[in-house]
């Protein structure tokens, strides 16, 4: 029987398709109450991320006012002016969120590197399946009001940096991701449940462009009440 990450990764175009590129872009609008309550309401709200399809790496730009981007990666991340010199940088970022809650302040490098790890692991969701030390298990099904979802629990290694080992994969009948559970570590463990929704077609590649993030209970139950993270994607292109 064919597993279902094999069957997930083929029903969004095929993991031969995908290995064709290098890099995906997309802008983004992004709103919710996440980014006031870190300190930075307008740094994303109008951006466009690139991020790495082969490596771990993703890049923001603009990043707030001044021409400015950021360069993540999980060693590393830096914001630059728009000539390309290094403004600031910080080695070993992940460590920087040690005692760190919901409501503690983000500088913006500790945005950056938010923002960078949680796009690049969205957007190479569900290819990111097949990278090597990523383990994935089959687990009960999910029960919606348009049927059963089945689900993948997911274990990632540690050289990927992304919100918490282990995460949750939901897809409907036809195979599509349609939520993303997680625990935002850095966050003082937030629990989160991703809704997945407003697929398009990129170069034979199914992506979604709605996504929207809320504070998810223990037993997997959440409220639309407050909406922590909006993100709104168009303009998407591989290369």
């Amino acid at each position: 029987m064919t597993q279902l990450k094999d069957f997930v990764i083929k029903a969004h175009g095929g993991l031969d398709r995908w290995r064709q590129f290098n890099q995906l872009s997309a802008d983004l609008i992004q709103g919710g109450v996440l980014w006031p309550v870190k300190g930075h309401p307008d740094t994303l709200a109008r951006t466009t991320v690139t991020v790495g399809l082969k490596e771990e790496w993703a890049s923001h730009a603009a990043f707030g006012a001044g021409n400015r981007r950021s360069r993540f990666t999980p060693d590393r991340v830096a914001i630059e002016g728009g000539d390309g010199i290094v403004l600031e940088e910080l080695s070993q970022p992940r460590a920087s969120f040690a005692g760190h809650t919901l409501q503690t302040p983000w500088t913006e490098l500790q945005l950056a590197y938010f923002a960078g790890c949680a796009m690049w692991t969205y957007l190479n969701m569900p290819f990111l399946l097949a990278w090597p030390g990523v383990e994935s298990e089959e687990l009960e099904p999910w029960p919606t009001d348009s049927g059963d979802w089945r689900r993948l629990a997911v274990r990632l290694p540690a050289g990927i940096a992304t919100h918490s080992t282990v995460q949750t994969l939901y897809f409907d009948g036809d195979g599509l991701l349609k939520r993303h559970d997680y625990d935002v570590e850095i966050s003082g463990d937030t629990l989160g449940a991703h809704i997945i929704e407003g697929y398009t077609e990129v170069s034979g590649i199914k992506f979604p462009t709605k996504r929207r993030i809320y504070a998810r209970q223990p037993d997997g139950s959440f409220s639309t009440d407050p909406l922590v993270v909006s993100i709104d994607l168009s303009n998407i292109r591989l290369s």
